[in-house]
């Protein structure tokens, strides 16, 4: 079998596709943008988490021990703001978002990260940080009791979101944790406490307060990674400000490189807009999955387009019905279908070289896909290729069995989605239903032969016949 093509990504920081080549060979260091746990995460914040899982199992996939920090925001203006309103502690009411998340990361096939940090378990990190920043002259005390993050002596700032400083006036202040997005200006690194954060305080050298968002992820990336580390990702909202400030506060602090590639995915857009909650069309995993879809299906609809384009995801608000999620609910039954043909196929046919060749090429073609900074497009038109192909060398009673079934499961390393156990999904009734069918066109029946077939019809199951036999399968 041919050697896979070298394993490349486009980097946000140098706006170029460029081959991975870890700090350590072998080995994967890797901090993705979790949750601020403040609500219950939307399909747009999925689409980011499901595009770093993608990222995670392709690195996997070319033989990469991977080491994932998956960071929780639980304290910020937003937790701070909601758990007052809430009438609940921080702890208490971030906890609720927590486990939400950690449900959802699950019904979502998303493999667990090494790492889940909480800020909050990070504050004498963020503290010490800040101490080097200010003894480096990167940071200053304000009036106000907060210490801020002087942009003007870091020359490199803008150098991610590329940004012209030249024309920019800096010099003013933002104490809020996000701020527009054409604002450059110094940021909070600490804030000093005032009556509006309640309980939630922390001793520090300049008094009661708590940390500004972006120091946070510097704190907890460097505190588990180290300093300096492989990949960064989130989503393109992210960039600036965040991960722009998360890269000068860091460099300035330990005088070396931050990250070397930087990955951001496109917005989710519902039905061609921005997702809002004023439009009503704000989608929670929980929300769809109540409405009858499986987290595959949500998965399925969330991956399968490039992660640097547009998702344009399509239902309606009113009945959940969502085209986006037939569609990836139709591909998937396209997988189960091939796979209960071999699984009713029991013992192999006489495979033939080409079933082989077949295999080998598809699963060649997949990761050559995925390795051109996962072109997802090109893996799932490899799959499909492979199922056509399949069940083609099927009919002829030429293909392997086992071969497939390896060559399905290397697709769901990436994928996700697919179920290898067939299980028994049809009620005694239908099956009945069934065996009665097979007796009455024996005896040539076929007018209650027609009346089974409806009654299975209406039960929301339909009939197959082939040469070995009746089945049933879900409408």
């Amino acid at each position: 079998m041919s050697t896979a093509a070298p394993l490349k990504f486009q980097n946000t920081l140098t706006r170029q596709l460029e081959e991975f080549k870890p700090l350590v060979p072998g080995q994967a260091s890797l901090y993705t943008c979790g949750p601020t746990v403040y609500n219950y995460a939307h399909i747009g914040n999925f689409r980011a988490y499901i595009f770093e899982d993608l990222l995670r199992r392709v690195l996997q996939l070319n033989g990469y021990k991977v080491n994932q920090v998956m960071n929780l925001t639980d304290v910020d203006d937003k937790t701070i703001r909601d758990s007052q309103k809430a009438g609940l502690s921080l702890n208490d009411f971030t906890a609720i978002y927590k486990k939400a998340f950690f449900e959802d990361l699950k019904a979502l096939h998303i493999e667990p990260a090494e790492h889940y940090p909480a800020a909050t378990d990070y504050i004498p990190q963020m503290i010490t940080m800040i101490e080097t920043l200010l003894t480096k002259g990167h940071a200053y005390l304000a009036d106000d009791k907060c210490v801020y993050y002087k942009i003007s002596a870091f020359p490199e700032y803008g150098k991610l979101a590329k940004i012209d400083m030249a024309n920019q006036r800096s010099g003013t202040r933002i104490s809020t944790d996000e701020y527009e997005k054409e604002s450059v200006a110094d940021f909070a690194l600490w804030k000093a406490w005032d009556a509006k954060d309640g309980e939630v305080k922390w001793d520090s050298p300049w008094g009661l307060g708590r940390p500004g968002w972006h120091i946070e992820c510097s704190a907890m990336s460097h505190a588990i990674l180290g300093p300096h580390f492989d990949m960064h990702t989130g989503g393109i909202d992210n960039m600036f400000p965040h991960h722009e400030d998360e890269i000068a506060q860091s460099e300035a602090c330990h005088g070396c490189k931050y990250v070397n590639t930087w990955l951001h995915c496109a917005h989710l857009q519902v039905n061609n807009t921005k997702m809002s909650k004023s439009l009503g069309n704000f989608f929670t995993v929980r929300q769809l999955l109540d409405a009858g879809f499986t987290g595959a299906e949500i998965r399925y609809a969330l991956i399968s387009t490039h992660y640097r384009m547009s998702l344009n995801f399509l239902i309606d608000p009113e009945t959940k019905n969502s085209e986006s999620l037939l569609q990836a609910r139709s591909a998937i039954q396209r997988f189960q279908n091939f796979l209960g043909r071999l699984h009713d196929l029991g013992k192999d046919g006489a495979p033939s070289a080409e079933a082989a060749k077949v295999s080998d090429e598809a699963e060649l073609a997949f990761q050559n896909a995925l390795n051109d900074d996962m072109n997802i497009s090109g893996a799932l038109a490899a799959v499909f290729d492979f199922v056509r192909d399949a069940n083609r060398l099927l009919d002829a009673g030429t293909l392997s069995k086992e071969r497939a079934v390896a060559t399905m499961k290397v697709f769901n390393s990436i994928l996700g989605v697919i179920q290898f156990e067939v299980k028994n999904e049809f009620p005694a009734e239908a099956l009945a239903l069934l065996e009665e069918r097979a007796a009455v066109r024996k005896a040539k029946d076929f007018k209650r032969s027609d009346e089974i077939r409806d009654a299975l019809k209406a039960m929301g199951f339909v009939v197959e016949d082939s040469a070995s036999g009746a089945k049933l399968k879900k409408i």
